[in-house]
């Protein structure tokens, strides 16, 4: 509950006097006809909570002398608690998440509206939540009625507040990712121990997630990629339906939700355990480059340094091998590699895979600073059919988490093997069984 409370009080320290903040939790949301997608919280209303229950509503009011949180959630209810499981409801709430009172859902039309009343400003997200229409009325009505002038003269976006907050990773956020990386490096050793020429990509997915369950992360953070031979140079092959072969390599970019924190690893491996020199060309140079972009991961640093660093050993290393002609410093600038690497190198991660923060302040992109977490991901994808036959399909990325730190970096997933000889020595601990 500490965490929570702190976030809580932090948002409202930021947020100007005689305002009011609103924040949604997520719906249940039906997969097919009488069947529900299993529920995720809302990120940002679990980060200021920890209440995981669809239908409840967060209101924080700052006013001029005092503040206060306030929620929202499902009444008590015998018979659903019998079919759905157990509810917190509104009496057990405030001891429960901190807050200074709740109500039932259903009296939202009726409390709502005055909270909005003679507030300066109203802070919400817009366009995630089917039930900001709710508000939205709400305010509307307000505004058409013989009190308009009591209504909010400013509506603004919380996320420019909010998701700063979440950009920088405090302890007990750090601990949950350390553990989702540390799950899901286990996950993708134990892919590695487990492949075999002949078996279905989606057979190892079920690896995976088996590793991920059987060690308490309910489920993947997003929908793993296991893509063999030309499906690994497909940067979000999803289908995981096509037979592995000897020969091929397989890229896994496959990472855990622990206790609603995301992991994101990639590693490239030999379906039949050995790289081939082809392979092991094309794989050293992704390594090197993950490894600069790495080393570049420092407090202070701007957030592309990580990119620029591995575009350059991408580039210097596609010129040793041929691939590509010229001037090194030109071909940069002239981003000749973009035939071959053409995404970013990092995004923020944390309780989204793909988490909040912005990204540039003004036109310039922002500073590296502790407490951020960030994926290092560089890849080369050779499925031009002007490259030479012996490289052509072989898709390799290479990801990890990076922490930055006060003196540097942290690599939680450092635990992935991810060098030549470590993979090749993993994948030979099972002797080559049969699947």
């Amino acid at each position: 509950m500490t965490p929570h409370i702190e976030r809580r009080n932090a948002l409202l320290a930021k947020m100007p006097a005689n305002s009011l903040a609103v924040v949604f939790a997520s719906p249940m949301r039906i997969r097919s006809r009488d069947t529900d997608f299993v529920f995720r919280q809302n990120s940002d209303f679990h980060y200021l909570t920890g209440f995981d229950e669809p239908e409840a509503l967060l209101v924080l009011e700052r006013g001029a002398r005092k503040q206060k949180s306030l929620l929202f959630c499902r009444a008590k209810d015998a018979l659903r608690e019998r079919w759905d499981g157990g509810r917190l409801g509104p009496v057990a709430a405030p001891e429960r998440l901190g807050v200074d009172a709740a109500y039932p859902v259903s009296q939202i039309n009726r409390r709502l509206p005055k909270l909005l009343m003679d507030k300066e400003r109203l802070f919400m997200e817009i366009g995630e939540s089917a039930a900001e229409q709710q508000v939205l009325g709400f305010l509307g009505e307000l505004r058409m009625s013989r009190e308009a002038h009591r209504a909010p003269k400013h509506l603004d976006l919380l996320g420019p507040l909010l998701h700063e907050m979440r950009a920088i990773k405090r302890g007990d956020e750090i601990e949950l990712m350390r553990e989702a990386a540390r799950i899901s490096s286990d996950a993708h050793h134990r892919a590695m121990r487990t492949a075999r020429p002949g078996m279905g990509e989606w057979q190892l997915e079920a690896e995976i997630v088996y590793e991920f369950m059987r060690r308490g992360a309910r489920a993947p953070a997003y929908t793993s990629i296991v893509g063999s031979g030309a499906n690994a140079c497909v940067l979000h092959y999803v289908e995981n339906s096509s037979v592995m072969r000897d020969g091929d390599l397989v890229l896994i970019d496959a990472g855990c939700e622990y206790q609603h924190y995301a992991a994101d690893i990639t590693r490239t491996f030999p379906v039949g355990g050995r790289f081939s020199e082809a392979q092991r060309d094309i794989y050293e140079i992704v390594l090197s480059a993950q490894l600069a972009a790495i080393d570049a991961c420092e407090p202070g640093n701007s957030l592309d340094a990580p990119h620029q660093a591995a575009i350059r050993e991408v580039i210097k290393g596609l010129i040793e091998l041929g691939l590509l002609e010229g001037d090194l410093e030109t071909l940069i600038k002239e981003d000749a590699h973009k035939p071959y690497f053409m995404h970013g190198t990092s995004h923020f991660l944390g309780l989204d895979v793909h988490d909040v923060g912005a990204r540039k302040q003004a036109k310039d992109w922002r500073t590296l600073e502790p407490g951020m977490v960030l994926t290092v991901e560089p890849g080369i994808y050779m499925f031009e059919e002007s490259v030479p036959e012996h490289y052509r399909n072989i898709g390799i990325r290479i990801e990890d988490d990076v922490l930055i730190t006060e003196s540097g970096h942290e690599v939680l997933t450092k635990y992935a093997v991810k060098t030549v000889a470590d993979i090749e020595a993993l994948m030979s601990e099972t002797g080559g069984d049969a699947f």
